[in-house]
């Protein structure tokens, strides 16, 4: 399971946490704007708009988890099971596989406008990468400068769903979880209000009062309701500094702990990875489960003109700063 959310300040950022019980040695990966990109049953994206993103690289194959372009354009999947239905091919769509998506749109859109239209015609197709590497059940957030959409194909089809809390999370579809909100209307980041019985006294014991009955497990129903109050309430100085720190506390709310989520046998369910991503200055920030060091990437410090991917090896093992 997984979270995604932006954050605008000065500049506007993008990220997600990975949860997941093991990893696929995954990279920061760089995919140029002259980077031959194969399209199963569309044409080859030639020469497209650069990307930054995680990915697993499979053969000089960048398959993306989530990926921000040189336009300010960010798009990461996150797992939908039960509820991702992907069909068979049709004639009067552009076919695309759920694991071409991130490229497709992020190559040839510099904004969610521009993604809109391209969604219009797309029928993604159950065809996996692989048989070593089938398909995921996916759903995808999309989000720009100025506004964020979520991507769902179920059985009735591809919906697009206007995204106002800037958040995603895993189950149920991102119609139900924008209701369910109504039932926390009354939780507040200002002190508890005595609105119980007029006739009785009382009074606030702790500060944060004004928030009880915000969730605190795991679910990605609950991830949703926690981030969602967290990313709508958050203040930060303007500074790349104080916004990327910010970012990371906002995803780090719903960080996932090993032990908290047993999958059985040795499994435990962790946050892999937490990225933030700088649409403005593209620049790839992400610490990992055993290093909350940030480390940062820039794009626009490689060659954007050049032909074969970058690739970037995450750091692991916690980083610690002896004073004495």
């Amino acid at each position: 399971m997984c979270t995604a959310a932006t954050y605008y300040s000065k500049d506007h950022y993008f990220g997600r946490n990975l949860d997941l019980e093991f990893s696929y040695n995954e990279t920061v990966t760089i995919m140029p704007r002259n980077y031959k990109f194969p399209i199963r049953h569309q044409n080859d994206l030639d020469s497209h708009y650069a990307l930054i993103g995680m990915a697993y690289v499979v053969d000089d194959y960048p398959l993306f988890y989530d990926a921000i372009n040189e336009k300010g354009v960010g798009m990461a999947g996150l797992n939908f099971p039960d509820n991702a239905d992907y069909k068979a091919m049709k004639d009067d769509k552009d076919n695309i596989t759920p694991f071409e998506l991130i490229p497709w749109i992020l190559g040839q859109c510099a904004s969610v406008k521009e993604a809109r239209v391209l969604l219009d015609k797309i029928n993604l197709i159950n065809e996996n990468f692989s048989v070593k590497l089938p398909l995921s059940p996916l759903h995808w957030m999309i989000s720009d400068k100025t506004e964020s959409i979520v991507v769902e194909q179920t059985i009735e089809g591809l919906r697009i769903y206007d995204n106002p809390v800037g958040v995603m999370t895993n189950n149920p579809t991102f119609d139900i979880q924008l209701f369910e909100l109504n039932k926390y209307m009354s939780l507040s980041a200002e002190p508890a209000q005595n609105t119980f019985a007029a006739t009785l006294s009382l009074n606030q014991y702790s500060r944060g009062m004004g928030a009880i009955g915000l969730p605190g497990d795991l679910s990605s129903s609950s991830r949703f309701v926690k981030v969602a109050f967290t990313r709508m309430n958050s203040i930060s100085g303007e500074t790349e500094l104080e916004s990327v720190s910010q970012f990371f506390h906002i995803l780090g709310s719903v960080d996932q702990q090993r032990g908290c989520v047993h999958l059985g046998g040795d499994a435990y369910e962790i946050t892999i990875y937490t990225s933030c991503c700088n649409l403005d200055k593209g620049i790839y920030y992400y610490n990992t489960y055993e290093n909350h060091q940030i480390t940062a990437v820039d794009m626009h410090k490689t060659n954007l003109d050049a032909t074969e991917l970058t690739t970037y090896p995450l750091r692991h093992g916690e980083n610690i700063m002896y004073e004495n």
